[in-house]
């Protein structure tokens, strides 16, 4: 019930009042009429007992502030006997603790007396009083007036008696209670109550009875403070009513506190606000986030106003320490994406504004600067009042993302710029290199480093301009150029790598261009009148060059003595074995793996492996050496036995008897049919144009199977030709010579000779053109 009346109020406007007495004495009684209130009260009729048993509390209607009344149980009662008189003073003890205002009662004829007066209880109140932190005044109010002195003379002998500690031996009566003499009549006492009845109006107010507020504790915590009271006092604990106050504060504060927190972490906006926050950034999320806080606090505050400030602030603070505990994974949820999404757009906006004509380093910094301000501002606005978090980590994780960022977009740029570069670069060198080193001779290098001058010095031209877009310290953009001349020679040694794993191939195509080709570039006929000795030694020489240019790198300008070694060694037929009269060998200048005067990681062909590769280039090519020299050898033989057979063209003269005597049958059959020997005439005719057409005897100059074999793929058109031509001759000498039917018929002996003929002419004539041309 006190607590259901105390919920009601939650401030310090409230009194509580106490009355004590002996047994049977109006105490109810007077309650009933001062407060009216509905305490039970003792029936005359039913004779004198105990009416009230035990502390009874009721609240007093009509008056301000809230008034609450305890009825105790009398003193002095036959029903609990001489000896027990520990509840008495417990009672006593406890409406002391608890009561604004203690009243106590008692007949005029008993003042004076000792039990009846209630001396030993009063004398036991003291002394607990004594105990306690400090002083805190409670008024005492008893009916009789005019025996006032003598009350007042018998309290203060029991204060001077009562044993006092060392830091109250001085203290005044007066700074615990305010002592109040008060008489009332029975036959007035409805007149008597009234007016006292108005002194409880208000009994808080400054100067009026209840004014000390000191240590009262609030409405709120007041039912928890009697029971832990009662509860201490049953123990017999000495009370230390400071500390019992800081106790119901903590215990009241603790309590308000645990409801502000249920009551916020059950907040529907707060967990609208929580599932929002999962899914990304919430506008306004610091105003919402403190707004409920506030609300949470504020709340605490109004209710725990009036509860000890040392308690309530302590309290407070382990309240807000909850709560931002409870909202902090939200907070960082917020940072982490408001974190992301500027990273995001830092990255959308960096990629576009590389696209346009700023360079890198510029748009870098202008975004950079633009998202953390970005940032900051949404930073601010999710930013929690009551917490003081520091944002360092969450803002160098963002700077240290967008660096990352930027420097892995710089390193690709650079990395897809040098890529560009060099590729130029091994494009403009590969193919004029390739060109040079397969044309090998002394030029070669000289063209080769202008070249790769010519062409570096454009490139890191170019690179150097690009560069500038960058904000590069001048030791890496060197080291960034000096990286694309390395790549430039490294192109140019990889070429000449890999010419000289194919130089075999290159030496013996040399020799083979020189050695078939004369000094026109055209295909050498040989007649076997040719120098085969001095063009196999041209072409060898050639050969050799082309190894002595290949056997190293030269992009300096140091000399070396490559080619005279390689020519004293494979060349000269002196030095390959020269014996001294003893019979051993000179030493052999190309048993070693290095060239002189040329730096071992310069040297593509050791010394050892061109004169490997020589004696396989020899052995390779001696065969073709061989053929030729066979072929010139045939050739000769061949020419001066043709020579020989057209200085005597007739056949020998036994062979000339014996057609005549085979061939006589035959002439004479000639003679008696001269028409033989016109179609004999006529196949001459054409055998002679066959022979000039087909140039029969130029094509066996080069040999009689080669002539068979381009006879017989020259025959059958040279015969359609030929055909084709007298097809085209026959009607124009008709157009040309016309005649008569009868004519003809009276003349057809001398007109078939005559077309004949005129074939003949005409195919003679086609021949001897042919020939000339």
């Amino acid at each position: 019930m006190v607590h259901s009346m105390m919920r009601e109020l939650i401030v310090l406007s409230y009194a509580v009042v106490s009355i004590m007495g002996p047994q049977s004495s109006g105490k109810s009684t007077l309650l009933n009429h001062l407060f009216h209130t509905n305490f039970r009260e003792m029936d005359a009729f039913m004779g004198r007992s105990q009416t009230t048993k035990g502390i009874w509390i009721a609240k007093c209607a009509g008056l301000q502030p809230c008034t609450l009344v305890m009825d105790l149980e009398g003193t002095d009662g036959r029903e609990r006997g001489e000896n027990d008189t520990a509840f008495e003073k417990q009672s006593a003890l406890f409406a002391l603790a608890v009561s604004d205002i203690v009243l106590i009662n008692m007949w005029c004829h008993d003042i004076g007396r000792e039990h009846a007066a209630n001396k030993p209880l009063l004398k036991t109140v003291f002394q607990v009083m004594m105990r306690l932190f400090s002083p805190r005044k409670t008024t005492f109010y008893t009916p009789l007036e005019h025996l006032e002195p003598v009350l007042r003379e018998d309290i203060q002998k029991i204060w001077d008696s009562v044993p006092k500690l060392e830091a109250h031996m001085e203290t005044l009566l007066s700074e615990f209670f305010n002592v109040r003499y008060w008489f009332i009549v029975l036959f007035i006492i409805l007149l008597k109550v009234a007016n006292l009845r108005q002194r409880f109006f208000h009994s808080i107010a400054p100067g009026e009875i209840a004014r000390d507020r000191r240590r009262v504790v609030p409405a709120l915590g007041f039912s928890f403070s009697a029971q832990h009271i009662w509860k201490a006092i049953k123990e017999n604990k000495d009370l230390d009513l400071p500390a019992h106050k800081v106790m119901v504060a903590s215990v009241r504060c603790e309590e308000i506190a645990n409801e502000k927190y249920a009551s916020f972490t059950s907040n529907e906006n707060w967990h609208s606000l929580e599932e929002a926050i999962k899914s990304g950034p919430v506008a306004g999320f610091g105003k919402k986030l403190n707004s409920i806080l506030y609300t949470s606090l504020s709340e605490y505050d109004t209710e725990a106003i009036y509860f000890d400030e040392g308690v309530r602030s302590t309290k407070r603070k382990h309240l807000e320490e909850k709560l931002l505990q409870v909202v902090q994974p939200a907070y960082q949820s917020m940072l982490g994406h408001l974190r992301i999404k500027t990273l995001e757009k830092f990255k959308e906006a960096f990629d576009k504004a590389l696209k346009g004509d700023e360079g890198f380093s510029v748009a870098a910094c202008k975004c950079i600067k633009t998202y953390i301000a970005s940032f900051n501002t949404g930073y601010a606005d999710a930013t929690v009042e009551l917490a003081n978090w520091d944002s360092f980590k969450i803002r160098d994780k963002l700077r240290r993302d967008i660096n990352d960022h930027v420097a892995s977009v710089r390193a690709a740029k650079l990395s897809e710029l040098t890529s560009s570069y060099e590729a130029k670069l091994t494009e403009a060198l590969s193919g004029p290199v390739e060109a040079l080193l397969d044309g090998a001779n002394k030029e070669t290098w000289p063209l080769i480093r202008k070249l790769l001058q010519r062409e570096t010095e454009s490139i890191l031209s170019g690179l150097s301009t690009a560069l500038s877009g960058f904000d590069m310290d001048e030791q890496t953009q060197k080291k960034t150029l000096t990286s694309l001349e390395n790549h430039a020679r490294g192109v140019v040694e990889g070429k000449a790598k890999e010419e000289a794993g194919r130089v075999l191939i290159r030496m013996k195509d040399r020799f083979s261009t020189l050695f078939n080709h004369d000094s026109d570039s055209m295909p050498r006929v040989w007649t076997g009148k040719e120098e085969v000795r001095s063009i196999t030694k041209t072409a060898h020489s050639a050969a050799l060059k082309l190894l002595s240019v290949m056997a190293a790198i030269r992009l300096d300008d140091n000399v070396d003595n490559i080619e005279n070694t390689l020519c004293s060694a494979l060349l000269d037929t002196k030095g390959i074995a020269s014996v001294t009269k003893w019979g051993s060998t000179t030493s052999d200048p190309l048993a070693s793996s290095t060239w002189d005067k040329v730096p071992p990681n310069k040297i593509l062909i050791t010394p050892v492996h061109c004169k490997t590769l020589w004696r396989q280039y020899r052995a390779e090519t001696e065969y073709c050496v061989y053929s030729i020299f066979s072929l010139n050898y045939y050739l000769s033989f061949y020419f001066q036995e043709a020579n020989k057979r057209s200085n005597n063209w007739l056949p020998p003269p036994w062979a000339i008897v014996a057609l005549i005597i085979l061939g006589f049958n035959e002439f004479l059959t000639l003679l008696r049919n001269p028409l033989y020997v016109g179609i004999i005439f006529i196949g001459y005719l054409m055998l002679k144009a066959l022979w000039v057409q087909l140039d029969i005897s130029g094509e066996f100059s080069h040999g009689v199977l080669p002539g068979i074999i381009s006879l017989s793929t020259k025959f059958i058109p040279t015969i359609m030709s030929l055909l084709k031509k007298l097809a085209e001759e026959g009607p124009a000498a008709a157009n040309n010579n016309p005649q008569s039917t009868n004519a003809s018929a009276s003349k057809s002996l001398p007109n078939t000779t005559s077309p004949s003929l005129t074939a003949s002419s005409t195919v003679t004539s086609s021949a001897n053109g042919t020939k000339e041309e």
